[in-house]
């Protein structure tokens, strides 16, 4: 099966809107490569909640090790097209 990039960032912009209560932002004006550390403000715990709803949305596995590497939604989207691909 193949995944849409731009349709996984989107619903990864609006998970991450929803969670951390983001205002002003929409998943369409929500810069994809926006370092969701250094330029967003989102903290550890902050980044572990939003995982946590990205493993129950997407049925995958995200392992903590790997919390460091997703620095910016493009970055997660391509993560979890590549777990989903592993899965079939």
């Amino acid at each position: 099966m193949s995944y849409d990039i731009n349709q996984t960032i989107t619903r990864i912009s609006e998970i991450i809107i929803n969670e951390l209560k983001l205002e002003d932002v929409t998943p369409q004006t929500f810069n994809p490569d926006l370092d969701l550390i250094d330029e967003v403000g989102v903290d550890s715990m902050d980044l572990a909640t939003v995982a946590l709803v990205l493993r129950d949305e997407y049925g995958i596995r995200i392992d903590e090790d790997d919390y460091p590497k997703l620095t910016s939604v493009r970055i997660i989207a391509q993560y979890i097209i590549n777990k989903l691909t592993e899965k079939e």
